[in-house]
């Protein structure tokens, strides 16, 4: 049966059958949840760090094995998945079951399909990778018995193995040529000397020995305060400094010459890959560039509209020196900036009931990003949280270089970063405990990023974007997406320069200029990330818009919204194809 009559056939069946009464004693559905505990098992034993984040604690003293032997161990595993999943006579499921196959079957092909290109040997950039690693999942462990720190302290002993391993696999990618541009890195030595301080008590990395819980013993707490101190002494501080010196003399000095994907050995097809993965589409890398290239001409009309309501009598580019320039738009102090998004944030949680059925429970924090990261990170991120692991998700706010961090941006991006954005889709897909786990933790980031663009639209009808600024801040949002379109393709497929990029965007989309040289460092060492933003965006507001016109006044926005929602995330055509049975759906039970 093809993917497609499989997902056909789901579609007829899943709302009529929940999940709860699927015959768990069929044989073929009996197979398939096995298969899929066997994988999620799997995945918990191989990688460790994903256990930490959800709470299960069998590999919090471990890090991920990134030897070759083990590396080329787990690709093995998708190709034993496939084998065993064509082995389950896939007739015998309906509903939330065959959706399920077809989506194990999508996922298993799509990492069989990567094979082919080492991103492994991409081990590093500014914005992410084993200099961050450990703090990252510091932040992410338990500390509440002994054995908790003991495993902490094995994390940190074992730290420098770890970053080795990195490191051979970066060496690996200088030999293949499968290497980063030197130019967005540049910052990373920065950020490792940044992290090592003269004494490790001041470190972040020692914060869990300063704050134990009352039930270790005194005893205790001095003998696992001395292994803390001296693991992050003497193994990490010395082994994130060698990294450092990797960095700088071996690895920056041999980085690729251009920037875009398509000089790395099959770039053109690796780039044509990585735009069918983050899209969840067959569109071809002109296809996305054409698509930017309209939507930023249709995004620059309605600026300039805002512009012309907002009284201002002067050219685009001078109401963008006005806004950048006038202090009525910026905060001088970072504690300001963060109560300022804690406020949005709360006058946001009050709209949500009317435009939702079911709402998560996990609840969501603001803080800032630390200082050794902000330079050169984005404007804010979601960190997820996990019920499980006791522990909530963050929105993390840039406040390094306050005068480029608007206050008439903020409105949308607490709605993209948070709720209804990030926050409410991830925490609700989380909290779908009928569905499978691969399925509750899925991402694709077509669906993931292309609803939390889509959450900032939904600002108007919550009552935000009152002022023409504002507005124009979600706006600016919007066109920076549509610009990503035109400038990944740009640089990635048609050799564009970075300064060709930087000109782009700056000339379209209002950002400044230290988020446009950091973006613009993003797409270069994220080929085709970028892209599934506004093309899942676009996908959802059409979905939208064919609903509300087949429906009419009984198109109901807050049952519109959780069907988008409550499978979890999904590849944008079963998404299409899901809305389209919603909608039949929806015409049946009027004409009943």
């Amino acid at each position: 049966m093809s993917l497609l009559r499989l997902v056909a056939v789901a579609m007829v069946t899943l709302a009529a059958i929940p999940t709860s009464l699927i015959a768990q004693d069929s044989t073929a559905a009996a197979q398939l949840h096995q298969l899929f505990e066997e994988d999620w098992q799997w995945r918990l034993n191989h990688f460790p760090t994903l256990g930490t984040s959800i709470g299960d604690p069998r590999g919090n003293d471990k890090w991920t094995d990134l030897s070759q032997a083990a590396i080329d161990q787990r690709k093995k595993h998708p190709h034993e998945l496939l084998e065993k999943l064509q082995a389950i006579d896939a007739s015998q499921l309906t509903g939330q079951d065959l959706l399920s196959y077809e989506l194990f079957d999508y996922n298993v092909r799509r990492q069989i399909e990567g094979q082919k290109y080492p991103t492994e040997l991409l081990a590093i950039d500014q914005l992410g990778g084993p200099q961050f690693d450990l703090a990252f999942t510091a932040e992410q462990m338990p500390f509440k018995t002994v054995k908790d720190y003991e495993n902490y302290i094995a994390r940190l002993n074992s730290y420098p193995e770890f970053l080795q391993r990195n490191t051979d696999l970066l060496r690996k990618g200088i030999e293949t040529r499968w290497v980063q541009p030197p130019g967005p890195l540049r910052s990373i030595p920065k950020q490792i000397s940044g992290q090592v301080l003269a004494d490790a008590t001041d470190s972040p990395l020692y914060k869990p020995f300063q704050d134990f819980p009352d039930s270790i013993s005194q005893e205790e707490q001095d003998r696992l305060a001395k292994l803390g101190k001296s693991a992050i002494a003497d193994r990490v501080f010395p082994a994130m400094l060698k990294l450092k010196s990797f960095i700088e003399d071996e690895y920056l000095p041999n980085g690729a010459e251009i920037i875009g994907a398509a000089a790395l050995p099959d770039g053109r097809d690796y780039y044509a890959y990585k735009c069918r993965y983050s899209t969840t589409t067959d569109l071809t890398p002109q296809e996305i560039h054409e698509i930017g290239m309209s939507e930023v001409k249709r995004i620059r009309g309605e600026m300039e509209k805002v512009i012309r309501e907002s009284g201002f009598e002067g050219s685009f580019d001078e109401f963008i020196h006005f806004l950048k320039t006038d202090p009525q738009f910026y905060y001088t102090e970072a504690d300001d900036l963060l109560i300022g998004y804690r406020d949005i944030a709360k006058r946001v949680d009050a709209e949500l009931p009317k435009l939702f059925v079911e709402l998560p429970r996990l609840p969501y924090g603001v803080r800032a990003f630390p200082d050794y990261e902000a330079p050169n990170q984005t404007s804010a991120r979601y960190y997820p949280g996990s019920s499980e692991a006791a522990r909530a998700g963050f929105f993390m706010a840039n406040t390094y270089a306050l005068d480029s961090r608007p206050k008439y941006e903020m409105e949308a991006l607490t709605l993209h970063e948070a709720c209804p954005g990030h926050h409410l889709q991830i925490a609700r897909a989380q909290e779908l405990t009928d569905l499978p786990r691969f399925r509750r933790e899925g991402h694709y980031t077509a669906y993931v990023e292309g609803w939390a663009l889509y959450a900032e639209s939904l600002g108007e009808e919550m009552g935000f974007y009152q002022t023409p600024y504002d507005k124009f801040g979600q706006l600016t949002f919007e066109m920076w997406r549509a610009c990503r379109l035109v400038v990944d393709t740009g640089m990635h497929n048609m050799g564009w320069s970075r300064a060709q990029a930087i000109k782009f965007f700056k000339e379209n989309s209002g950002k400044s200029d230290l988020e446009v040289a950091v973006e613009i460092d993003r797409y270069i060492v994220w080929p085709g990330q970028a892209l599934a933003y506004k093309i899942g965006e676009l996908k959802i507001k059409e979905l939208r818009a064919k609903a509300e016109q087949q429906l009419g006044d009984d198109f109901d926005l807050r049952q519109f919204h959780n069907t988008v929602l409550d499978n979890g995330a999904i590849p944008l055509p079963v998404l299409e194809r899901l809305i389209d049975r919603w909608i039949a759906e929806q015409k049946t039970a009027k004409a009943s």
